[in-house]
């Protein structure tokens, strides 16, 4: 990663915001479980967002600096931190109309390695000298807009950097305030783009019923822990694929699934076949490749696979993994399979969360988030996504809340 401790005037970023700034942030873990080098938790019922020391937060804006990271290079396979640059600048008085977040805590998410690809997507593509895109949750910490106080907690598309001056809209859709009562982190995930991701893509797409069979991959990832839990809550047998012991344990002891495949000590195939004799009903793919082809190979008639996701192919342009080569598989039994984008069902995302919330407090849903720490690990932090590493949502905490 490039170090830049100078101003920058030429940094872009997106309309309705201006440059802002950076503060080091304190370096802390929290949670309930650990393991390794991370940190799990998974809630049981809702947080208070109320923080005691907010008086404490008063300085002038010209004290403040912002530390953005911008692309510098497109990546080639992984992300590497060389592709970053860490600039650092004066976080602007905001102007009427606007107010100022500091960034608490990043969303890491696979899709945000091919919005690093320079070819037409569902958004554009991260240009040369743009600071990466990615979701957080912030808190304003100066404010000139009717609708923004201080103290406010906030989901924006913040990207990676500590303070982002907005009006009220980012690239890629408005500011919205954090209901009291919710872990504000928590709108990353089960209530955020993941969340909203497994709640869509399960119920319409999948359209689980009584005595569905519902097959997983990356069971114990964000989105596909809800996905499968979702499934329970509609009377299917779910059935996921993890990588490991501790996170087919993880998401059959905790997420409470019917059981789970170790892709990496199983033979796929046959131990769908195992599972699920009859054939799977909905497959919620969040892989690809083999693990796709695998699902193929045992789905039921008139089976209905949802393409989430495709981690395995890391989402770069370059070696593309093959297949799935059995794609007749959909031919002969009659299945189909459909993708989907969640921004689509941007209009009925209160309706999603507001179911999702019932099913958390009645603990029909939990979730585990692995939350690393520090802005200037984002790059490292997006990477452990395609190195298996994370157990749940991917976090990255940047700053204590004021």
């Amino acid at each position: 990663m490039h170090l830049r401790p100078d101003p920058v005037a030429d940094t872009a970023v997106p309309p309705g915001t201006r440059a802002a700034e950076a503060v080091s942030p304190k370096t802390r873990i929290t949670g309930t479980h650990r393991r390794n080098d991370l940190t799990l938790t998974a809630p049981t019922g809702p947080a208070t967002n109320t923080y005691p020391n907010r008086a404490n937060y008063a300085r002038s804006m010209s004290e403040l600096l912002n530390r953005q990271l911008v692309l510098v290079n497109r990546p080639v396979g992984p992300v590497s931190d060389s592709d970053f640059e860490l600039r650092t600048m004066p976080v602007p008085e905001p102007a009427e109309g606007e107010f100022v977040v500091r960034t608490l805590w990043l969303s890491f998410d696979p899709t945000q390695r091919g919005w690093l690809n320079d070819v037409p997507s569902y958004l554009p593509p991260v240009q040369i000298g743009e600071v990466m895109r990615a979701g957080g949750v912030g808190q304003v910490v100066a404010s000139k807009h009717p609708g923004f106080t201080v103290g406010d907690f906030v989901n924006a598309s913040a990207g990676w950097q500590d303070y982002l001056v907005t009006n009220g809209m980012t690239s890629i859709g408005p500011v919205s305030k954090i209901p009291e009562g919710i872990d504000p982190k928590a709108m990353l995930g089960v209530y955020g783009i993941t969340g909203l991701t497994a709640y869509f893509g399960l119920l319409d797409l999948g359209e689980p019923k009584e005595g569905s069979v519902v097959l997983v991959s990356g069971a114990a990832g964000a989105t596909g822990s809800v996905a499968g839990q979702i499934a329970k809550i509609k009377g299917a047998t779910v059935i996921g694929i993890a990588g490991g012991a501790e996170k087919c344990a993880w998401v059959t002891d905790v997420a409470k699934f019917d059981a789970c495949i170790d892709y990496k000590a199983e033979d796929l195939t046959s131990a769908i076949r195992a599972h699920a004799p009859k054939g799977v009903n909905i497959y919620f793919d969040n892989v690809g490749g083999s693990t796709l082809e695998a699902a193929l190979a045992n789905i039921a008639m008139r089976a209905r696979v949802v393409l989430c996701g495709g981690i395995s192919s890391g989402y770069g342009t370059d070696a593309l993994p093959s297949g799935p080569r059995n794609y007749m598989q959909l031919v002969i039994m009659r299945a189909r399979a459909e993708g989907f984008i969640v921004l689509d069902y941007a209009p009925r995302f209160a309706e999603a969360v507001k179911e999702l919330a019932g099913w958390v407090a009645q603990g029909k849903i939990v979730y585990a988030e692995d939350i690393q720490e520090g802005l200037e690990n984002a790059p490292a932090t997006l990477r452990r996504l395609f190195e298996g590493k994370n157990l749940g949502k991917q976090l990255l905490k940047v700053a204590d809340p004021i």
